[in-house]
């Protein structure tokens, strides 16, 4: 199991982006980074900062994952056919924690994989407890019952904070969630931008 090893909001100040887009940020009134020296003058990055910078903001994204994790991602996506960052973005996007967050059965990316952790997602009808579980297209995905009207899963679908993408089917009334299809970058909405382009130049160095 991947472990949070920093504060989610510390990864915020540090890219310096509001990456989650969530109003609770505290990079809303503090745009710098954390830390004593986190008011410092940025220095002008080169490209290789740049390239690491986009690589952590897009890791971070995801629940701070694993190093060893996210490399076996951009590799299982360079035998891939297609382009290298189109395919890391759509295999991110099949992690069952990626979907139960975008399918507001939750309020925070990390709150999905403890979610799934603890046991309260089926997939197909089977309890899956494995965050970076691989659903697949036509995968049905629902809260167990018992798990149905706990705080964490009434406050994320009554959030005005984010939508649902349409490359799921989503019921709230019975807390179901389709995977209709695999998507591309330009569907998947990040509230910054990223740039899966530099952390496959990150990799291929």
């Amino acid at each position: 199991m991947s472990k949070r090893t920093s504060a989610k909001y510390k990864i915020d100040r540090r890219m310096g982006e509001n990456i989650w887009g969530r109003a609770k940020s505290p990079f809303n009134t503090r745009s710098y980074g954390p830390g004593e020296h986190g008011q410092r003058r940025r220095s002008k990055l080169s490209d290789f900062g740049i390239q690491l910078r986009a690589k952590q903001k897009l890791k971070g994204y995801y629940g701070d994952v694993t190093e060893k994790q996210f490399r076996s991602t951009y590799e299982e996506a360079v035998r891939m056919r297609g382009d290298t960052g189109e395919n890391m973005i759509g295999l991110l996007e099949r992690r069952l924690d990626a979907v139960i967050y975008r399918a507001k059965f939750v309020p925070t990316v990390f709150a999905a994989r403890q979610f799934v952790n603890h046991g309260h997602i089926k997939v197909n009808g089977q309890r899956v407890t494995i965050p970076s579980y691989r659903v697949k297209e036509g995968d049905v995905i629902e809260v167990k019952d018992k798990s149905k009207q706990l705080a964490l899963v009434l406050e994320a679908v009554g959030s005005p904070e984010r939508d649902v993408p349409d490359y799921l089917d989503v019921d709230h009334n019975k807390m179901t969630a389709t995977y209709v299809r695999v998507p591309q970058l330009m569907d998947v909405p990040y509230p910054v931008s990223m740039e899966p382009n530099l952390v496959v130049e990150f990799y291929s160095r």
